[in-house]
């Protein structure tokens, strides 16, 4: 079973925009309170939306230090974040150096799980699968040639394989499903593999032998395999990408057509347009054009396309990649355009 770790990338050594320009980029939400006690389930990104109104700009604003937080990568429930809005910035200290802040032993005992930047209940599936298999994958993966067992393989099961590295242990076992194409272009983005379990190398060889640990779904001879991932350690700082970037919403999972906040969402954009975890695209919907047809003119005209949300980047192939959508208003739907905010 892979441990999800997520790290948030607000170190001491993270260099901040300096006060005048966090004063021109941030804006304080409205009614925005003077302080706020962090609660179990909350996410970063929802405290920073009680104080900010874009909450993804909360590392220009967040003032931590060692003293306050053993490990200044986390918060935890119990804590009370103040807002200066002298700033504005956030931290653990009331304006003014009123003192450090220290949990109680009880708060410790009961909540120690720190606060994360987003649901990674949400997210959980999506770090080590499914995945995205290009051609190259696929003509550089194993293939499952033989099995002991008479009907379906399963946990325990003994396969043979042709392909396995020599000196890599632990296998991922896929089958590739349907292509995945951009809605508007119809170009090829690549293959989104169904996830089918584990197998960990026994005996290594031209033909290894291979022990079945984990399934998801049956496995077949014919069945192909790559190298286990293991969920990334990324830093869940927000941050918008330093170039321009253009996609779109091209898969939604389980076959839906549209989804809201907290949905999860394939995007047409991916490491080779410099994506990388934690970017924060904004969405957009095309409006339909209009017409103008007085005073004995005729005229079509495109308008301003709307802003519908935004959208979190938490893992990148080289041309797609998976974001959950943290704010939305109304549905997110195939097609919606995605580009920095």
């Amino acid at each position: 079973m892979f441990r999800i770790i997520s790290v948030l990338a607000l170190t001491l050594g993270l260099s901040f925009a300096s006060a005048s320009a966090v004063a021109d980029t941030v804006k304080l939400a409205e009614n925005a309170p003077d302080s706020y006690v962090v609660v179990k389930g909350d996410t970063l990104w929802d405290i920073s939306g009680k104080f900010l109104k874009h909450p993804w700009l909360w590392p220009q604003v967040w003032r931590m230090n060692r003293e306050q937080i053993k490990d200044p990568h986390w918060i935890y429930p119990g804590q009370t974040i103040y807002l200066d809005r002298s700033g504005p910035y956030l931290s653990t200290t009331p304006p003014g150096g009123g003192g450090t802040e220290k949990l109680s032993p009880q708060v410790r005992a009961e909540d120690l799980s720190p606060i994360p930047s987003v649901p990674l209940s949400r997210i959980e599936r999506f770090l080590t699968r499914p995945l995205f298999i290009s051609d190259k994958d696929l003509a550089g993966s194993a293939t499952i040639v033989a099995s002991d067992a008479r009907l379906l393989n399963g946990p325990g099961n003994t396969v043979f394989a042709r392909g396995v590295t020599a000196g890599v242990s632990n296998w991922q076992i896929y089958r590739r499903a349907q292509p995945v194409k951009d809605p508007v272009t119809n170009e090829l983005l690549g293959y989104e593999a169904a996830d089918l379990g584990t197998a960990r190398v026994s005996q290594e060889g031209e033909l290894a032998t291979m022990e079945i640990t984990s399934v998801q779904h049956e496995v077949h001879v014919g069945d192909r395999m790559l190298p286990a991932t293991k969920a990334e350690f990324f830093s869940l700082a927000p941050h918008a990408p330093s170039g321009a970037v253009s996609g779109r919403i091209v898969k939604i999972p389980d076959g839906l057509e549209s989804t809201g906040k907290f949905g999860v969402v394939t995007i047409s954009v991916g490491r080779a347009a410099g994506l990388e975890p934690g970017h924060v695209l904004a969405i957009y919907r095309t409006r339909p054009n209009a017409k103008y047809d007085m005073d004995g003119s005729k005229e079509v005209i495109k308008l301003p396309d709307e802003r519908i949300g935004f959208l979190f980047v938490f893992r990148v192939f080289d041309r797609v990649a998976y974001g959950l959508v943290v704010e939305s208003d109304g549905p997110v739907k195939i097609t919606d355009e995605v580009r920095q905010p």
